[in-house]
């Protein structure tokens, strides 16, 4: 058994000589490597990475030339994994590599992606607080209830990193993306450490992306293959609604002779009716671009600067 681990890096040199060693630790009964994926640092995260790869062979690091996010981190790590296990953690020391033979010990009892959960969490409450907002909204979104969707430390099957394409903020949908794929998902109790040097990657900003791509996700998810039941189905609402006031109002002309150049509701009408089509249209450009291509792999949009004991990148 073979086990790769991915480590996206963003500006964390105090951490990372830490955190290998942690790692080495725990993984010492297992064939490893790990995958230091330097998201465009600008202090010394790549040197000391280089420095540790210099010592063990079983360290790859790949640098971007600037910073791409977690997303693209992720994806770029996983076509280089070479393990049958994966196994993702944040560079920052919260997550505590003392779980990862426990991750390992759930995917052998045959699930095919086991997600950490950060039941006490050791961060201010604005980020506990949004993130318990989110957690609720995805899994009712997604009908799947899980604790902590957002947690970085997780495990995969290989084959399910190879169906999946993850960018811009997907990272946080993960688990949503592989169960509308069929496969199986749980979540084990996992120890959140306090940050120990440096400060949170993540502004207010990411918010506003996570709120597109939690749609984005619900449509790729759910309407993928046919674009057309989701537009269609509002445009036809809106169509149909524009086209039955149409009917009142002509009914109100013909018979009662009302005048319905004055009436707000005979705008409302021919406006339901224009924003109805376009919908329609918009799900027939759909079903046209589903039709000619069924997957876009949006991670070659990243640009590696350098890597060192890295062979392929799939």
């Amino acid at each position: 058994m073979q086990i790769s681990i991915v480590i996206p890096v963003l500006n964390e040199e105090q951490s990372l000589l830490l955190l290998y060693d942690e790692i080495v630790e725990h993984t010492k009964e297992y064939e490893y490597e790990i995958i230091f994926v330097d998201d465009g640092s600008v202090d010394n995260s790549f040197e000391v990475l280089k420095s540790i790869a210099d010592k063990s062979m079983n360290v790859k690091v790949i640098r971007f030339r600037r910073n791409f996010g977690k997303s693209a981190a992720l994806n770029i790590g996983f076509k280089s994994t070479l393990g049958n296990i994966i196994i993702t953690m944040d560079a920052d020391l919260q997550d505590d590599a003392s779980a990862i033979p426990c991750l390992i010990k759930k995917i052998c009892e045959g699930w095919d992606v086991v997600t950490g959960w950060k039941k006490k969490r050791n961060d201010p409450i604005t980020k506990t607080f949004p993130s318990k907002v989110f957690n609720t909204v995805t899994s009712l979104m997604f009908k799947t209830k899980l604790h902590d969707y957002n947690c970085g430390f997780k495990a995969y099957k290989k084959e399910v990193i190879n169906e999946i394409d993850v960018y811009g903020e997907m990272h946080r949908y993960i688990p949503a993306l592989v169960i509308a794929k069929g496969f199986t998902v749980t979540e084990i109790v996992v120890n959140h450490r306090a940050r120990k040097f440096g400060v949170s990657k993540f502004g207010y900003e990411r918010y506003l992306r996570g709120y597109l791509d939690l749609l984005t996700v619900k449509l790729v998810t759910e309407f993928n293959r046919s674009p057309l039941y989701l537009f269609g189905g509002v445009g036809s609402i809106l169509l149909g609604s524009g086209l039955l006031i149409g009917l009142y109002l002509t009914f109100m002309r013909v018979f009662m002779h009302v005048f319905l150049s004055n009436r707000p509701i005979l705008f409302l009408a021919i406006l339901l009716i224009i924003v109805g089509l376009q919908f329609i249209s918009i799900g027939l450009v759909g079903e046209l671009l589903v039709s000619q291509t069924r997957k876009i792999n949006r991670g070659d949009s990243v640009s590696i600067k350098e890597t060192i004991n890295v062979k392929e990148i799939r």
